[in-house]
């Protein structure tokens, strides 16, 4: 196990060993905020109402957790290593088991359904909010300055496009048994190469008196410049919720394109996102986070006002809207959690709080995820659109859904980012 902090220019392998967790952390994700409303909606005829409540109430139930987790994270991290190693390999096992359950459920019956997913969706959770927790914590107790912590989270987030691009096209090309074997196999080798990754500088474990009664958990919601990145994370995050939940439905009935052509939709933007990760962390060092960050806002609102405008078998030009908004989620992967590390070393005792940190971090974005499929499903299906329904009134609401709210969403997050961050640099 390697002994010391990352160097500055944080070598490839090292970036390897330490991300590559992030492949199949990003199998969960895929599949549980685009896949699963779609395929539980046309495989299983489960409404999207009840849908929308079942992600949003186990979400929720899950992300409450979250500042409790990172306050346990922060504590192995503080004991050992090895403890925390051991801690991860359980949230592995969790994690596959859950998704197994997930995607292979026993029962059809919609209320039995319901049930059996709202338990594989905690369990699966659970395992994925630890070891998320684990890899972001480990990232920021490496240090470094804005480029340095830029290129750490890009090794992070490229790895985890790579796990996007992979699960968006294995289930149609291997079919689901094959792409939950490929996610436990990519769960222990991500778990292997941590054993060898670049060692976390470690704070000394605090007395017992300083532990306290819990009330550390808050510690991170008392510093200001935390609050200010939250609210930004919170309005932009809800803003790339919604089309990540909503593409689906969009392309299958606004655009009405061929099955065929949805992984292409998918694979687009992830491998645009993943390709843009090198030169996004190169343009960190020219123009700093913040005005990145704000560019890239800027570039997504113009997207999918283009993207309001189309209609059936625009499939061609929708290719070229999913490439460019991969350029935008490449900073918004790399950006906030880059400015998130740069918070956290600034603390007087960053290894002490980098778990809770992070745990309050993951919370806001799974209520991003949750509000984004616990409203906007319920909304639509009260507005009149259901799978399959091309009405004009249903293709209104599917298309002001998934184009024009996350456009305003988007710049009320830009005006945060510029009130807040930009217009106080000096």
């Amino acid at each position: 196990m390697a002994s010391s902090a990352a160097p500055p220019e944080f070598r490839w392998s090292q970036g390897l060993r330490y991300g590559l967790m992030a492949l199949p952390l990003a199998f969960v994700a895929l599949p549980l905020y685009v896949f699963l409303p779609n395929y539980y909606a046309r495989s299983f005829g489960l409404p999207l109402a009840s849908l929308g409540v079942l992600l949003l109430v186990a979400r929720v139930a899950d992300a409450v957790i979250d500042p409790l987790l990172g306050r346990w994270v922060d504590r192995l991290f503080a004991r050992s290593q090895a403890q925390m190693l051991r801690f991860s390999a359980v949230a592995a096992v969790l994690l596959g088991a859950g998704f197994v359950a997930l995607f292979f459920p026993p029962v059809r019956e919609h209320g039995a359904l319901l049930v059996w997913a709202a338990g594989a969706l905690l369990v699966c959770y659970l395992g994925y909010s630890a070891l998320t927790l684990v890899q972001q914590s480990w990232g920021a107790l490496l240090g470094g300055d804005a480029p340095l912590r830029s290129r750490i989270v890009s090794w992070r987030e490229g790895l985890g496009l790579a796990g996007v691009i992979l699960a968006s096209m294995a289930p149609l090309a291997f079919g689901l048994p094959v792409t939950a074997a490929i996610l436990c196999l990519a769960l222990g080798l991500g778990w292997l190469a941590w054993t060898a990754a670049p060692a976390p500088v470690l704070a000394p474990a605090p007395a017992s008196a300083q532990e306290g009664t819990g009330l550390r958990v808050f510690a991170p919601l008392r510093h200001k410049p935390f609050r200010a990145l939250l609210a930004v994370f919170l309005a932009n995050g809800i803003a790339s919720a919604l089309p990540a939940t909503l593409i689906l439905f969009f392309v299958q009935d606004r655009l009405q394109a061929p099955a065929s052509m949805e992984p292409w939709f998918l694979a687009s933007y992830f491998l645009a996102a993943a390709l843009a990760m090198a030169p996004v962390s190169r343009l960190v060092a020219r123009w700093g986070l913040q005005a990145l960050w704000l560019a890239s806002m800027a570039l997504s609102v113009a997207v999918f006002a283009w993207a309001a405008q189309l209609g059936s078998g625009d499939s061609l030009p929708f290719i070229a809207i999913c490439l460019l908004s991969g350029l935008c989620m490449a900073a918004d992967l790399t950006v906030p959690g880059a400015m998130l590390a740069g918070l956290i070393s600034s603390q007087p005792e960053p290894g002490r709080d980098s778990g809770i940190y992070w745990g309050w971090w993951n919370m806001a974005a799974k209520l991003n995820l949750a509000l984004a499929a616990g409203l906007a499903l319920p909304l639509l299906s009260y507005a009149g659109y259901e799978p399959g329904n091309r009405s004009e009134e249903a293709l209104r609401s599917i298309t002001w859904a998934y184009c024009v709210l996350p456009c305003l969403l988007k710049l009320v997050a830009a005006a945060f980012l510029y009130f807040l961050f930009v217009r106080k640099t000096p």
